[in-house]
């Protein structure tokens, strides 16, 4: 029979598998492991001495009726499920489980959210918030107009190193999610707050730290490498700058890269490449994203489509 501790060490095993080989981020990490953990605990109360090899499809389904009676939102449920398959996957490949049991199970139906979208002039805001000449406020500066130009992850920002920007096509060379290699580009802008930020700032803040160069691309005021809280830090620092009262997170400059692009007239195939998307069905949402900014707008302009005073 297996152990308690023999189940967590499984859960440990699969975290180190997506921290070095997909390259996974520190949120995507800390979500799975809560939600792995959560179902090895529902297994100890409910069903003591269970083996992962002895979960089945209506083990599951049990922990998903605890997860209903306990009013967890159907997004949620649907994001420990995911956990749950990605988890038993990885215990196939390594051959302790011959079949995935949260394959079969499907989540409750969630209407889709639309992503939260910064207005053009709400980003051209919170990139010049930061006003200062001091390191920091260069730093910053480098950061949010390279988040917007790229449209990169947070995780993939902070893992960015000296070595893999291409000054001579603008463009940088991205690790995504599952160890996918890809080129994003950035303008004039971005160039700009990313030269002054390695000719004036990265050194002062190189110069806080004994250890040696690492070559990460963006330091933390210590001098060693900024990690994805710091960056949602820098983001929230600036956000009482704008005047919606919307609270921006470094997957907002994400979503409004896309949704700009498209709203110049981007096609859905180059904006999936530049995001890193493995699926289109991805990319789509922020066509859904433009058509009620449309909408908006035409609600607005046209004489025939306002309501009467």
């Amino acid at each position: 029979m297996e152990s308690s501790d023999s189940l967590y060490a499984w859960i440990d095993a699969f975290a180190a598998d997506l921290r070095h080989r997909r390259r996974a981020s520190e949120n995507t990490l800390r979500g799975y492991a809560r939600d792995i953990v959560q179902f090895a605990e529902f297994l100890e109360r409910e069903y003591p001495q269970t083996r992962w090899q002895d979960v089945q499809p209506a083990t599951v389904r049990a922990f998903l009726a605890e997860l209903h009676r306990l009013a967890m939102s159907p997004r949620s449920i649907e994001r420990k499920i995911a956990a749950l398959r990605a988890f038993f996957k990885y215990l196939q490949h390594r051959g302790i489980v011959s079949s995935n049991p949260a394959q079969a199970v499907h989540a409750p139906r969630h209407d889709q959210q639309l992503p939260k979208v910064l207005a053009q002039q709400e980003v051209n805001r919170l990139l010049t918030a930061p006003t200062g000449d001091d390191p920091l406020s260069v730093r910053d500066r480098a950061i949010l107009e390279l988040l917007y130009a790229t449209g990169m992850r947070v995780g993939e920002l902070t893992s960015l190193r000296l070595q893999d920007i291409d000054w001579s096509q603008n463009a940088i060379h991205v690790l995504g999610k599952g160890n996918k290699a890809r080129i994003v580009l950035f303008g004039r802008a971005a160039q700009e707050a990313l030269s002054e930020y390695l000719s004036r700032a990265r050194p002062h803040l190189l110069a806080k730290t004994r250890v040696r160069d690492e070559g990460w691309l963006f330091l933390n005021a210590r001098g060693t490498r900024l990690t994805d809280r710091s960056v949602r830090r820098v983001i929230d620092r600036y956000a009482p700058e704008l005047d919606s009262g919307f609270k921006p997170t470094p997957h907002s400059l994400r979503h409004s890269f896309a949704t700009h692009l498209l709203d110049s007239g981007a096609d859905l195939r180059t904006v999936q490449e530049l995001l890193g998307h493995a699926n289109l069905t991805t990319t789509q949402i922020y066509t859904h994203v433009s058509r009620e900014r449309l909408k908006e707008v035409y609600r607005k302009a046209h004489p025939r489509a306002k309501s009467k005073e």
